[in-house]
């Protein structure tokens, strides 16, 4: 029975890759979303390398999200969605208003209202990023959710995410959202083919 099961995983994993698996699909660097995202990341002191077997589509932008760039792996059910933001205009505001709110904290709300818009629910489970973890992404703190997320065309009937929110002192925020139905290895391995592809500059 465990051995009929594992094939029928090989085979729907084979469906799955379809031979996409080593292609490189070139980015679309020509496009008007990632000259914006191109901007933004330039503001927030964030460097992207397009990952090999990714291709872009179009970011969600709508009442509930907004997001900069988004990239799939075709035949895959997965994908992810970016958001990247400076926090240089916030820390100038404070040095106006030592009153207002500490702009590096702004990443912790981010994550905690998207999660709550993507599940609606209030209690997610969440982890912090491990300190050499973050070093990858020269990141001073960050954290992780786990979603099982609402049945909602906005994000195209999937059934799970992993949100990660990236923050850099004085400097910026990165938010990624992972998308699939299975959270199963694959998903992972999808996750870390992506890993590398966006991080905070050295200066």
């Amino acid at each position: 029975m465990a051995q009929s099961n594992h094939l029928q995983y090989q085979a729907k994993l084979k469906r799955k890759t379809n031979g996409v698996k080593d292609r490189y699909i070139p980015p679309a660097k020509g496009s008007a979303q990632f000259k914006e995202f191109s901007l933004l990341m330039a503001q927030a002191n964030v460097e992207f390398t397009f990952p090999k077997g990714f291709k872009e589509i179009p970011a969600a932008n709508n009442e509930d999200f907004s997001f900069d760039y988004a990239m799939e792996i075709p035949g895959q059910e997965f994908e992810i969605w970016f958001q990247v933001k400076s926090l240089k205009q916030n820390w100038l505001s404070v040095e106006r208003n030592h009153e207002q709110e500490n702009p590096d904290s702004s990443y912790l709300k981010v994550g905690k209202a998207l999660a709550i818009t993507f599940t609606g629910e209030q209690d997610n489970f969440i982890r912090n990023i491990p300190s050499n973890v973050l070093a990858r992404y020269r990141a001073d703190a960050g954290k992780s959710y786990l979603l099982n997320l609402i049945d909602s065309p906005d994000t195209k009937h999937y059934k799970y995410a992993l949100l990660i929110t990236l923050q850099k002192n004085h400097t910026g925020t990165i938010t990624a959202v992972c998308f699939t139905n299975e959270k199963d290895p694959e998903f992972f391995r999808n996750i870390d083919k992506a890993s590398n592809c966006l991080k905070f500059k050295i200066h």
